[in-house]
């Protein structure tokens, strides 16, 4: 890329007030910085993100049918969406110069802003085919009335690879809200078919349907589901279903422990069939939605709360086709981490033809930077860039098997169901992990390899050997004994630590949850405003198993830390991401951390270090 004269001397400038910046010293405000300067800082290296500026909701994914390249989209910078695209899920090519979107607003349909849609890969000519949501007034808010029409659905089509989505000259398809709604929101199209839903529906094999979120006021949110044209099969031409799946205003999932709250407003809803493979289009009905104002007073109705979870269920029709759920979860537990979406990644794509695997689904969350969770000050343009998508996740139907039938097992309103197995029960829920090739390639770096310890007594323990830098991958297996459940106990890790900073990951039995400690994470969190040092924290309950003995099962933990960006799963079926915003240059180390009393056995503890740098043609 060629730099005009101007934007050189910009960049040079940032280059030398970065090259000054002292990571051996206390840290300054950092507000008071030259912009650019802090570019580097806690920029992540394995992670999807613009080269500069905001990104926003995922959104836009597919596979190429011409090309079979997978192409991951997102809002930017608060106009249109950009994208790249992948042939491996490791490293990510722009699709266009500097990052830039591939549609804008400005049309007739979308004069405001252009928010998320989805991709149908065989849409209009064959060609793929984005239906978004085209805005025409601000602002949208589900405390506010709404303007019907201020959000319409419409088409654009690419014929250059995904380059360019070229508007179709026509009215939008959906053109407003069902008139017998007085809605919160009406947005975020997801396109898929499902045979479960053409019998329920007495649709044509084949069908598009999409699930527009939103809800009711006074009602409470859900979601409108639309098909294709019957007679034509024309996807300019969509039929109003009714309003398929609503929970009550500010309602939980059972008491609200394992599944968030439905809150007011339902966003970024996606519909995918699983099975204990992956995708399957014959398989179990699952959605991904974002929830708006999980918790808030109705009387009030003002919060900025934001929950990521998951549900599955059961269509009928009994008059009206319905959308029912049979459990629910969590998608990610991290206040930041929301908005998700995903694709159906065939196997017949080049990312899965070199790694053999099958149909799956793959969902990328959007871990937000200073909108959501940010308090007024944070240093952005000495930043210069703000959020990330988090790593590709793959999702199927997990099973737990030979699980004691007891209550733990059988608690109303959790994230699981129950099976009978054969030697106890099985539990199935959402299965949630890193996508296969991302993981492989994240775990190729430099090992360091923890011997096994047992620890009885409460302490840190340095690791003998730690990461040199903050781009590494820790695995651990954390075994307990029965008597650890109804005890105090706390273990886990420190990462990115030394004298002055820590962050602890840690389960704790008291409540079933692993805790993020980050009030000591950062030093800057001192010296400048904005870099939030909460907690975070997320429920997973550990099971009792059979065996010659009863155990409680272990704790599987898989830590990825990208420099700022802390990613933590558990047991195929938990994850929480969070920011991790240390300052100093030499906290690396990590350490084992015990508190209460009880025993715990770390095992297969290795470290990778370095990662993989996911945009080669940037650097």
């Amino acid at each position: 890329m060629r730099l005009s004269t101007a934007s050189a001397l910009v960049t040079s400038q940032a280059a030398y007030a970065a090259s000054a910046i002292d990571y051996n010293a206390a840290p300054p405000n950092l507000s008071t910085l030259a912009n650019g300067s802090l570019y580097d800082t806690w920029r992540p290296r394995a992670h999807i993100l613009p080269p500069n500026g905001r990104i926003g909701d995922p959104c836009g994914h597919y596979t190429d049918p011409d090309t079979g390249l997978f192409h991951v989209g997102f809002l930017y910078n608060g106009s249109g969406i950009a994208g790249a695209t992948t042939d491996d899920m490791v490293r990510f090519r722009d699709l266009n110069p500097n990052g830039s979107q591939f549609i804008m607003p400005g049309g007739k349909n979308d004069p405001v802003a252009v928010f998320d849609g989805s991709v149908i890969p065989k849409g209009i000519d064959d060609k793929p085919t984005l239906l978004y949501t085209s805005v025409t007034s601000l602002p949208i808010h589900w405390s506010i009335p709404y303007n019907p029409g201020a959000e319409t659905q419409s088409l654009a089509v690419t014929s250059n690879g995904g380059r360019n989505f070229t508007k179709l000259d026509r009215p939008p398809v959906i053109p407003l809200p069902p008139s017998d709604s007085d809605v919160t929101a009406f947005r975020d199209p997801y396109a898929f078919q499902s045979p479960e839903l053409d019998a329920a529906a007495d649709s044509a094999p084949g069908t598009w349907y999409t699930a527009i979120s939103g809800g009711v006021h006074e009602d409470g949110p859900g979601q409108f589901l639309y098909r294709q044209d019957q007679k034509e099969m024309s996807l300019e031409s969509w039929e109003y279903l009714g309003l398929w799946w609503q929970e009550k205003v500010n309602t939980t999932w059972g008491n609200g422990d394992w599944a968030g709250g439905w809150g007011f407003n339902f966003e970024t809803g996606n519909v995918f069939g699983l099975n204990e493979e992956g995708y399957s289009v014959d398989g179990e009905m699952f959605m991904t939605l974002g929830t708006e104002g999980s918790g808030t007073p109705i009387v009030s109705q003002v919060s900025s709360i934001h929950d990521m979870l998951w549900a599955a269920g059961n269509v009928s029709n009994n008059g009206n086709v319905t959308f029912t759920p049979t459990m629910a979860g969590v998608f990610d537990w991290g206040a930041s981490g929301y908005a998700a979406a995903g694709h159906i990644l065939p196997a017949t794509s080049q990312v899965s033809t070199k790694s053999g695997a099958p149909d799956r689904f793959i969902s990328f969350v959007w871990l937000t930077g200073d909108l959501f969770e940010q308090a007024k000050g944070y240093p952005t343009s000495q930043q210069n860039w703000v959020g990330t998508l988090l790593l590709p996740r793959e999702l199927h139907i997990k099973t737990i098997s030979n699980v004691v039938d007891n209550e733990l097992a059988r608690e109303e309103g959790s994230s699981w169901r129950v099976e009978r197995g054969q030697s106890g029960i099985e539990l199935k829920t959402l299965g949630i992990d890193i996508a296969r090739e991302t993981r492989e390639a994240l775990m190729s770096g430099p090992k360091i390899t923890e011997p096994e310890r047992t620890s009885k007594e409460a302490g840190l323990v340095p690791f003998q050997v730690s990461p040199t830098t903050k781009f590494h991958v820790l695995t651990a297996q954390l075994s307990f004994p029965r008597s650890a459940r109804n005890s105090d106990l706390q273990a886990g890790f420190q990462v990115l630590s030394s004298d002055l900073e820590s962050t602890t990951i840690y389960y704790q039995f008291s409540n079933e949850s692993i805790i993020v400690d980050r009030s000591n994470t950062s030093a800057a969190a001192k010296t400048t405003n904005g870099i939030v040092s909460t907690n975070e924290s997320g429920r997973l309950r550990l099971f009792d198993l059979q065996g010659d003995a009863q155990e409680i099962e272990t704790l599987d933990l898989t830590v990825v830390v990208d420099n700022s960006v802390l990613e933590i799963y558990a047991n195929g079926r938990f994850a929480l991401s969070t920011w991790a915003r240390s300052w100093y240059k030499n906290s690396t180390d990590i350490k084992f951390y015990h508190n209460g009393a009880g025993e715990v056995t770390f095992s297969n503890v290795t470290v990778s270090e370095g990662l993989f740098e996911a945009w080669p043609e940037r650097v």
